[in-house]
């Protein structure tokens, strides 16, 4: 036992150094750890697309980890109000007309100055460059295919097709507010019912006896429509051209149709949060996410069509959409989102007291 103790002894001396080694490696990797970055968005695909073909390249590059906080603009945006004094999200992708109310709310902070900022369409960039477009599109009208192919119905041509009375029980429309899509849908309505983005009287007056009679459902998003329009349930609903692309990928027979009185421009910006806790970093993603290498990515694998132009269409697919896109701006409308924000909550509540009951 002594023999055996002596032999520790002589062993103790010669691990010290490896020890130490071993402490000082610690400490290093230690200093190098991954930081994570939380970027708010919606859920589904998009989040998919971003998460497991747009975000890697950074995360790589700039050790890294960026994590999605699902949600749709209305839940983003309330969580990014809720947590102002100290941010739990670094950067955030809002629906355009909420992205205002964002930026009005103070919670970006003014973007960098960046070859991809200078890169994107001048309609992408918000006042200030306090927010960016990162994708662009508009809302229109999906149909359902197979159901209109089988009861011999023509494709959908105008926002009153919603008003039809062949569609009874079968019109989906996303909830005013919580939906950038069925607002839209209902501020089109309202325009041809003789309203302006100031004066939503004709639309709420004509409702109750024109397409409120056809809703099966009001749903908060439009998650749900997938699954409504596989069952048979929905013929028809307001919804983006990209999101016709997404669930025809799905296997799903939907199609999307431009109305003849116009879709309304539907743009999806980002903005760094203000007062986050890693600010550099946080504009580096921003940043990152306006180049042409990352926007690419998101028309290739998720229908998202870039805010910067010079992002290359790769293969037949990614090119007939873009040329799509293009026509179907040809007819687009925008809406004025100062005035909209400033009544949205009055009409929030008048929605739900006389539409959502």
């Amino acid at each position: 036992m002594k023999h055996s103790s002596s032999i520790f002894k002589t062993a103790r001396p010669a691990a010290l150094p490896l020890a130490i080694a071993t402490l000082a490696l610690t400490a290093v990797l230690a200093s190098a750890q991954t930081k994570t970055l939380y970027i708010g968005m919606n859920g589904g695909a998009m989040e998919k697309t971003w998460t497991e073909n747009v975000f890697p390249a950074f995360e790589k590059a700039n050790n890294v980890k960026v994590v999605v906080v699902p949600g749709g603009s209305a839940d983003i945006l309330a969580k990014a109000q809720a947590s102002k004094d100290k941010p739990q999200m670094h950067v955030m992708f809002l629906d355009d007309g909420v992205m205002v109310r964002a930026v009005g709310m103070g919670l970006c902070e003014k973007m960098k100055p960046s070859a991809a900022l200078n890169e994107v369409y001048p309609t992408a960039r918000f006042k200030g460059d306090m927010a960016t477009g990162v994708t662009m599109g508009m809302t229109g009208l999906a149909y359902n295919k197979k159901m209109f192919t089988e009861k011999g119905w023509a494709a959908p041509t105008s926002w009153m097709d919603l008003a039809d009375p062949k569609f009874k029980g079968k019109v989906v429309f996303q909830s005013l507010p919580s939906s950038t899509f069925g607002l839209h849908g209902f501020m089109m309505f309202n325009r041809i019912k003789g309203g302006t983005d100031t004066n939503v009287e004709p639309g709420f007056n004509a409702w109750k006896t024109s397409i409120g009679p056809n809703v099966l459902e009001y749903i908060p998003s439009s998650a749900k429509l997938s699954e409504m329009l596989q069952t048979g349930e929905a013929a028809i609903a307001p919804l983006t051209p990209t999101a016709v692309a997404t669930l025809q990928e799905k296997g799903i027979a939907v199609e999307y149709a431009q109305p003849k009185e116009g879709s309304v421009v539907l743009m999806v910006g980002e903005c760094v949060i203000a007062n986050n806790s890693e600010p550099v970093l946080s504009q580096k993603l921003a940043e990152y996410l306006l180049t042409a290498e990352a926007q690419a990515a998101g028309l290739q694998h998720g229908n998202q069509i870039p805010s910067n132009p010079k992002a290359p269409a790769v293969g037949d697919d990614a090119k007939l959409k873009l040329k799509q896109f293009g026509e179907y701006m040809k007819t687009a409308v925008v809406v004025d989102w100062n005035a909209i924000n400033e009544n949205r909550p009055a009409w929030n509540a008048r929605w739900n007291r006389t539409v959502e009951r």
